[in-house]
């Protein structure tokens, strides 16, 4: 028959959260906040830099037709 394991941990654990393991927390979340924040932010910034320049191009004087702003010549 198989054993079964158990997951129980070693040792004392404490009843309440110390100060230094809430910041080193804070911490932790802030690093894992910022780092999605820049993972979307480059993905946004990677699908929509091109379309932002056609827009900007497309709202410019003198008004250029949309083939004139794809076109490289």
């Amino acid at each position: 028959m198989a054993s079964r394991i158990s997951l129980k941990s070693k040792g004392k654990t404490p009843a309440k959260p110390s100060k230094g393991s809430e910041e080193r927390s804070v911490a932790q979340s802030f690093k894992e906040w910022s780092t999605w924040a820049l993972k979307k932010a480059k993905v946004v910034t990677h699908y929509g830099f091109i379309p932002l320049v056609i827009i900007i191009g497309m709202n410019s004087e003198p008004k250029p037709q949309l083939s004139q702003l794809l076109s490289p010549v």
